[in-house]
């Protein structure tokens, strides 16, 4: 079943999410939704905070970006419970966007070197070692996790700068091709 995107301004996105077991009522049925609502929104990951969940799962299926990222090539994830350690390497900055953040992209600063350990849908331990655009996908869905996003990582220049439109997304001015769920009215 497709699901509303949860939108900036709600405060699902900023809470920190809990760890999944595998006595997770509905949980299969859970990640498939997930799939279904990020395709159908025409994403490339999607957190479960970003559905109203606080709960530590993400699906990512990076395929799209495979002409210009080669690692991103037949890379589908369901990462239930990731861990996420940023390596070394230099800070490379890319623009990025979120379902949640309709009609925003940023230039956001990353490190693309990630050690990333996780179980999958059927808590099978994985771990490894990724780099690139990968891993920034990656780190972006991971922040929704731990109630961050993309916009966190600019400058409090850049976010003045884009106050308006975010302002436009919390008080429900901004339409999308997708199902949506705006933040509370105060």
């Amino acid at each position: 079943m497709k699901l509303p995107i949860y939108l900036y301004g709600h405060p699902v996105l900023r809470r920190e999410s809990a760890e999944i077991t595998p006595e997770y009522p509905e949980l299969k049925k859970l990640v498939a939704d997930m799939w279904e609502t990020m395709y159908g929104s025409d994403g490339v990951g999607l957190a479960a905070p970003q559905i109203g969940r606080n709960d530590r799962i993400v699906v990512i299926d990076s395929n799209a970006f495979a002409e210009h990222f080669p690692e991103c090539a037949d890379r589908k994830f369901t990462l239930i419970n990731p861990e996420v350690e940023v390596l070394d390497g230099e800070t490379i900055t890319r623009d990025e966007g979120c379902l949640s953040l309709p009609d925003l992209s940023e230039a956001v600063p990353r490190i693309e070197h990630i050690r990333l350990k996780w179980v999958d849908e059927n808590f099978e331990p994985h771990e490894e070692e990724i780099t690139g655009f990968l891993a920034r996908i990656v780190q972006h869905e991971c922040d929704h996790l731990e109630g961050k996003m993309y916009i966190d990582h600019i400058s409090p220049i850049r976010k003045q700068l884009i106050k308006g439109k975010l302002n436009r997304i919390v008080t429900g001015k901004t339409r999308c091709d997708y199902p949506v769920r705006y933040a509370p009215k105060k």
